[in-house]
């Protein structure tokens, strides 16, 4: 398959499609009139007012955003990211990296060869390159299982994604100290299979700049998970490495609870989520958002994912104090696991607002 070709399907699928992660249907309502209306009354917003691309507010990405997409105007985005790597916010700048490369993958990506072309030898361009490579092949390849993704798709993902590999080290040699492109380069590992011995010797590029990288720990876990080259045993003990191993506020104690959720949800009932041992972790995660610092970058993803596992549990008023701090964004585990994640963030959180009786 020709490139061109190539980057015209991309933006034909990129409408609803999740990337990354296989598209599963929102569960049935549930819900009523009365409970979105208690919603309503508490300040919460429904579904046609949630961002799906976002966890939380963040102006200046947000502006960045609508800079590149709407005027194709790249230099908001390249103070962003410039910052990001004076600062060494590597949290942030992986998130930022991820977000813009999503756009370039999904438009036509003028703005990105713009900024290349000014700033040839700018690592943020070179950064934010990768992460467009490896996104475009990723919607390319469609959020289906593999016996559910036709030959078409699967060529239009193999001739693109082994392009990501270049472009990941011409990224990490411009910006030695900058362990994002190696975050990258973890959904390449999945895609090109990577043997565990390569994915240890990315690990340790990553852990040696970011020892406790929380989008770095989550991409690896996807890596360990039995759906991919890992097995359940794998992932979780990946996940509870991390969490024991990471100071307080790190936000690597919901690592578990993810680990647990790609291995049982599809088949958990409702009083697998109120075991014991499952109800330790969310408490472990509860805590470990107390001790993080309010302008942790993760905290927000952190947060919505208690959001969903408390409300499983049935801890309805301590769900809405979650659901509360993050409403209005929902670019998030788990909702963007689902087609439609407004619609399923809303059914979790109004069951919340039931639970609570509205307060």
């Amino acid at each position: 398959m020709e490139i061109t070709r190539a980057i015209v399907i991309a933006v034909a699928v990129a409408v609803g499609l999740v990337v990354y992660r296989r598209i599963m249907g929102a569960p049935e309502s549930g819900g009523s009139a009365r409970a979105e209306r208690e919603a309503r009354a508490l300040g919460l917003l429904p579904a046609s007012r949630q961002n799906t691309m976002l966890a939380a507010p963040d102006p200046e990405l947000e502006r960045a955003l609508v800079a590149v997409s709407a005027r194709g105007d790249w230099e908001p985005a390249a103070r962003l990211m410039a910052a990001t790597r004076e600062r060494r916010d590597w949290s942030r700048r992986s998130r930022y990296a991820v977000a813009l490369g999503e756009v370039a993958a999904e438009g036509d990506g003028m703005w990105l060869e713009a900024w290349e072309a000014a700033l040839p030898q700018d690592p943020d361009a070179a950064v934010v390159r990768a992460s467009s490579t490896v996104s475009l092949a990723w919607l390319l390849r469609g959020g289906a299982w593999a016996k559910d993704t036709s030959a078409e798709r699967f060529a239009g993902f193999f001739e693109v994604l082994p392009r990501s590999r270049g472009e990941i080290a011409r990224a990490a040699e411009l910006c030695p100290e900058d362990p994002t492109p190696y975050v990258i380069e973890i959904y390449t590992a999945l895609g090109l299979n990577y043997p565990h011995k390569k994915m240890h010797r990315i690990w340790q590029e990553i852990t040696d700049r970011a020892p406790h990288h929380p989008r770095a720990h989550r991409s690896a876990l996807q890596y360990w998970c039995a759906k991919w080259h890992g097995s359940e045993e794998l992932a979780v003990r990946f996940a509870r490495v991390a969490a024991e191993s990471a100071p307080p506020g790190a936000l690597l104690r919901t690592l578990p609870l993810l680990a647990w959720w790609e291995h049982h949800d599809d088949k958990a009932k409702a009083r697998d989520y109120r075991a014991p041992e499952l109800v330790a972790l969310v408490d472990a995660a509860l805590a470990d958002v107390a001790a993080a610092r309010p302008d942790h970058p993760d905290l927000p993803s952190a947060r919505h994912l208690l959001a969903f596992f408390l409300t499983r549990q049935g801890r309805f008023e301590a769900a809405l104090e979650q659901f509360r701090l993050v409403d209005g964004y929902v670019g998030a585990f788990p909702w963007g696991s689902y087609a439609d994640p407004a619609a399923v963030y809303c059914h979790w959180r109004d069951k919340a607002v039931r639970g609570a009786g509205g307060r």
